[in-house]
C-alpha cells in the first residue's frame, strides 16, 4: 500500500481546530508518513508539531502560509515548504503579519458590536481556547500541547452562533464573514518578491497554494506562473481539495512543463473546515508520497531546527 503524505495543514496556531500536537497524532492514527504544517502567517506550532513527529516516528515539513498582496479577484498564498531555520527577516515580518492579524479581528470585533452584540476580546479568547484537541484524548493540561491559539474568522462564526445570530458556522461565513458582508476586513499581507525571499533564505520553497484560488482562467495560468517562476516560485500545489479533477490535472501539467514541483495538500483544518481529510487532496485522493519524494530539498533531511 502506497504511503499517504500531506504537505499542507493547519493547526490552531492560526485557523485549525486541533493543537499541532493533536493534529501529529491525527496524522500518525491515519498513517500519514509526512506531514507539513503550515499555519496562516505563523510558525508558533511549529516546534510543538516538530516534537511531536519525532517522538512518533513521523517525518515532519515545517513550513507557512503567507497572505500576499496582489492585483487578482480571489486569494494569493503562499506555502512556505521546509522553513528550516528561519531568518532574523523572516522572523520579524511574520511578527508583523501577527501584529496585522490583531488588528483586524479588533476591527472585526467592532464592527460586531455595531450590529448591537455585547461582546469582548475576551469572549473570542475563551472561543478560540477551547480544547478541541480534548475531541482525541488530550487534556488541556497536556505539557507542551501547543501554542496559545490563534484569534480567526472561525471564532467570530462560533460567537455567532453562541449569540442565536446564525445556526451554523456555513451561514456565519455565507452571511457576514466573507467578502462583501458585513464583518469581512481584508487581510494585509506581503509582496511576492519579499515573501518568496524570506521563504529561501530560511531554508523553504515558495509554493502557490491552491492556484484556482486567485480566480485566474486556466488559460492565463501558464504566464503567470512562469512569471512567478522566474521571480523565485520554486512549485505549485497542483492537488487541492477545492479545485475540480480536471482542473488539478491541467495544474500538474503546467507545472511540469515550466518546470516547477508539483505539491498537494488537503488544506486541513479540523472541524473549523469539515469534508477535508489529512492526507487526501481534489476528490478524495490519497497524496501519495511520490509527491513528496519528487522534491529533494523535501525528501532529503532537513538542517536546522524551528
Amino acid at each position: 500500500m502506497t504511503a499517504m503524505i500531506d504537505l499542507h495543514t493547519h493547526s490552531n496556531a492560526s485557523d485549525g481546530s486541533l493543537s499541532p500536537v493533536s493534529l501529529i497524532r491525527e496524522a500518525v492514527r491515519l498513517g500519514i508518513s509526512a506531514i507539513a504544517l503550515t499555519d496562516h502567517d505563523s510558525i508558533k506550532g511549529l516546534s510543538f508539531a516538530r516534537n511531536e513527529a519525532e517522538s512518533l516516528g513521523i517525518r515532519f515539513i515545517p513550513g507557512i502560509e503567507i497572505e500576499i498582496n496582489h492585483p487578482y479577484a480571489g486569494q494569493f498564498h503562499l506555502l512556505g515548504l521546509g522553513i528550516s531555520r528561519p531568518s532574523p527577516a523572516f522572523i520579524e515580518a511574520v511578527a508583523g503579519l501577527s501584529r496585522l492579524r490583531e488588528e483586524r479581528n479588533r476591527e472585526i470585533l467592532e464592527r460586531v458590536r455595531r450590529m448591537g452584540l455585547d461582546a469582548g476580546w475576551e469572549d473570542l479568547l475563551l472561543l478560540a481556547q477551547r480544547d478541541s484537541a480534548a475531541k482525541l484524548g488530550e487534556k488541556s493540561s497536556t505539557k507542551n500541547a501547543g501554542p496559545v491559539p490563534s484569534i480567526g474568522r472561525p471564532h467570530f462564526a462560533a460567537l455567532l452562533i453562541k449569540r442565536g445570530i446564525v445556526k451554523n458556522q456555513e451561514q456565519a461565513f455565507e452571511r457576514y464573514l466573507t467578502p462583501g458582508k458585513p464583518l469581512y476586513v481584508p487581510k494585509a499581507g506581503l509582496d511576492f518578491d519579499e515573501a518568496q525571499a524570506l521563504i529561501r533564505e530560511s531554508g523553504g520553497l515558495p509554493v502557490l497554494a491552491h492556484p484556482m484560488s486567485l480566480y485566474v482562467s486556466l488559460n492565463r495560468l501558464p504566464a503567470l506562473f512562469e512569471d512567478l517562476k522566474n521571480r523565485g516560485l520554486a512549485g505549485i500545489e497542483a492537488w487541492h481539495p477545492t479545485a475540480k479533477l480536471r482542473e488539478c490535472r491541467r495544474l500538474e501539467e503546467i507545472a511540469r512543463e515550466l518546470g516547477l514541483y508539483v505539491s498537494a495538500g488537503s488544506d486541513f483544518h479540523g472541524e473549523n473546515r469539515p469534508g477535508r481529510s489529512l492526507g487526501h487532496s481534489c476528490a478524495g485522493r490519497p497524496i501519495e508520497d511520490s509527491i513528496l519524494e519528487a522534491i529533494p530539498e523535501l525528501s532529503a533531511p532537513l538542517s536546522g531546527s524551528c
